[in-house]
């Protein structure tokens, strides 16, 4: 693939997933990204064929690398096996047929100015972003959206200390090997201040939060034709609906928070509205959660699949408090972008989220919702009951309203994407 001649500079990305037809938010994100920096970039992205929720269209099964361009980005997409996200081997076999493909198609991108990748899949994303700055002999810019092995160690995903102690090693080689680091919260920033500590040789690093596109994701009032034919179809109408919308995997919790939800049957709120949870997304964990309910009878919870993206602005407004979670021990690991959605939508939010860490943080300095701490059961009873005696009050409008106002003065697409733009051209 041949870059176009011109005055601008050659970046390539390295995305796990990309675009908005897979429902990866990383992957919808990197697309807005491109979007908006093609005026200053010839953009290159390497990235799977859309296969996030592990199936394969047929169109996708015949060759290795499919050449594609979309708004003026040119894409080369691997083929990948198809897999199950709740069995590690058929994982594993995907993501690395992913790395070494991606390491194939680097020789099919030409000069490079820039190399831009991200912290997914763990370790590897880092690794090839070193691996496209040596061939391209070009500047590497990391962003980390997650931090591993920090994010595997903090939900015991595996306790080997020589794996563990390999997969730091080879991240901080990642790191060291950056031109620029680009992580996405304050207490993120703070892990890499202290991952390097010892040699007191901090790699170079900025904060840019991540966001959402405003004009897409906006409150709607309940009436909404598209908002109620949400509800009709999945028998949330006149109820009270706490939702939880993204993925339902390992780092958030939801196996004991769904506890907390069975003591909610049977309640409503003053107004007489019978209080349901609704689960909206898919994720590893999923599948005990539908057991869990099943098994206790459960009737106040509905689980929904992923929205596509043109129809998430009415599953959003669907519902009236949304949770915004992680498990505890994910503070500087991984920050839930999903807030920036709730934010758009001018919704209040439940957070259980530890003290200092960046959603929280932002929570409490908007006034926008609740905070409790991960594994405080007892405080996310006490907040969700507060969420039902409250729900048409003043104070919960007002919530929603600040938060809408804060997102669009804050972190909004176009604040995010110029601070990229100036990040990059600046390494």
């Amino acid at each position: 693939m041949d870059n176009v001649s011109n005055n601008k500079k050659n970046l390539l990305i390295y995305a796990h997933y990309f675009g908005n037809e897979d429902v990866a938010s990383t992957g919808q994100l990197l697309q807005e990204l491109t979007d908006g920096m093609t005026d200053t970039f010839n953009i290159t992205v390497i990235c799977v064929v859309p296969s996030y929720l592990g199936t394969v269209e047929d169109k996708y099964k015949t060759r290795k690398f499919y050449f594609e361009e979309l708004n003026g980005v040119k894409i080369v997409r691997i083929r990948v096996p198809e897999f199950d996200k709740t069995k590690g081997k058929s994982r594993i076999k995907n993501i690395l047929s992913y790395f070494f493909g991606a390491m194939r198609a680097t020789f099919k991108t030409g000069k490079q100015d820039y190399v831009f990748t991200i912290s997914q899949p763990p370790i590897l994303g880092g690794l090839l972003g070193v691996w496209g700055k040596w061939m391209k002999r070009a500047k590497l810019i990391y962003n980390i959206q997650d931090f591993n092995p920090e994010q595997t160690m903090s939900v015991g995903y595996t306790h080997n200390k020589a794996i563990l102690g390999l997969m730091m090693w080879l991240d901080k080689f990642s790191c060291r090997r950056s031109n620029l680091i680009i992580t996405v919260g304050r207490d993120l920033g703070e892990t890499i201040e202290n991952r390097f500590s010892k040699s007191r040789k901090v790699p170079k690093y900025t904060i840019i939060n991540n966001w959402i596109n405003e004009t897409e994701i906006y409150p709607l009032e309940p009436s909404n034709e598209k908002v109620a034919k949400f509800k009709e179809k999945y028998n949330l109408m006149t109820k009270y609906v706490f939702m939880y919308s993204g993925n339902i995997g390992l780092y958030y919790d939801l196996e004991n928070i769904i506890k907390v939800i069975e003591k909610f049957q049977n309640v409503k709120t003053p107004d007489g509205r019978e209080v349901v949870f609704a689960f909206v997304g898919a994720g590893s964990v999923l599948d005990k959660l539908v057991i869990y309910t099943r098994k206790h009878q459960m009737t106040n919870v509905v689980f929904i699949p992923y929205q596509d993206k043109a129809d998430l602005n009415y599953s959003l407004n669907a519902g009236d408090v949304h949770f915004c979670v992680n498990a505890k021990g994910i503070k500087g690991v991984s920050c839930p972008s999903k807030f920036y959605g709730l934010a758009a939508a001018g919704k209040p939010v439940l957070g259980v989220l530890e003290k200092g860490s960046e959603v929280r943080c932002l929570i409490e300095e908007i006034g926008c919702g609740k905070v409790v701490e991960p594994g405080d059961y007892a405080g996310v009873e006490d907040e969700v009951r507060w969420f039902i005696e409250n729900s048409d009050s003043d104070e919960l409008k007002r919530m929603g309203e600040m938060n809408r106002a804060y997102l669009v003065e804050n972190l909004t697409e176009k604040v995010s994407v110029e601070k990229y733009k100036e990040a990059i051209l600046n390494t």
